[in-house]
């Protein structure tokens, strides 16, 4: 399986996936530090994918996504955005109610 089936594999496995240096417990960057606890803090159960120990998905998704940066929120297969847009969704109320939504499904 090349990586882009393994992204769209892990995408379609899990309704919430966030690509993350580190992991939930251990952030190995402040920004997947902030975007894992919004996350937690709406209660989210999510999926994440440590791309420092998958150097195919750090360089590959990227290109897949057309998102530059890391970390990198899907929601049921649709990227969400990173750090700045999930902290934006969050003070707004949306990253729960987008939660919420994915984890009924």
């Amino acid at each position: 399986m090349d990586v882009n089936e393994r992204i769209k594999a892990t995408l379609d496995s899990h309704p919430i996936v966030l690509f993350m240096k580190g992991t939930p417990q251990f952030p190995m960057c402040g920004f997947s530090s902030r975007t894992a606890q919004a996350l937690k803090a709406v209660g989210a159960e999510f999926h994440s994918v440590n791309v420092l120990e998958d150097p195919e998905v750090r360089a590959s998704l990227p290109r897949y996504s057309n998102w530059p940066t890391f970390p990198q929120l899907f929601i049921h297969g649709e990227l969400i955005g990173g750090c700045d847009i999930t902290l934006e969704l969050y003070e707004s109320g949306q990253l729960e109610q987008l939660v919420q939504d994915a984890q009924k499904a």
